[in-house]
């Protein structure tokens, strides 16, 4: 058994798509735009190494979310395979001001550090 994918609505899908494709040189499918439900459109999100995906969702009625704690999942963790590559790309996310904690190493043993989309959303990187 395996996630198929995760879904994340944003306000903008192309700049999501893009913030993927820059720091995770991911591929990005082409926009679907739903005849079911007007103004509805995602794209999904193909990382590279295993191919999880993520589905970048977008309509006119989706409100902005609180970002605090509250039930429910908080973050995505993606694996890069390496200290050194947790420390590369929190040192790029840290230039471009998209860095919202740096690496550290957590209580619990894990290598990480959390960047955030342009809206905000937290993906947290590791080993």
């Amino acid at each position: 058994m395996r996630f198929a994918h995760v879904a994340l609505w944003t306000h903008d899908l192309d700049t999501a798509a893009a913030f993927w494709r820059r720091y995770f040189d991911a591929e990005i499918g082409a926009p679907y735009h739903s005849q079911r439900q007007k103004g509805f459109v995602s794209r999904f999100v193909t990382l590279p190494g295993d191919g999880a995906q993520i589905e970048l969702m977008t309509a006119p009625w989706v409100a902005d979310g609180a970002h605090d704690e509250r039930v429910g999942w908080t973050h995505v963790a993606i694996a890069l395979g390496s200290i050194e590559a947790v420390d590369a790309l929190a040192a790029r996310c840290a230039t471009d001001g998209c860095l919202t904690s740096p690496p550290r190493r957590t209580g619990d043993g894990f290598y990480e550090a959390v960047i955030a989309m342009p809206d905000g959303t937290p993906i947290e990187i590791t080993v």
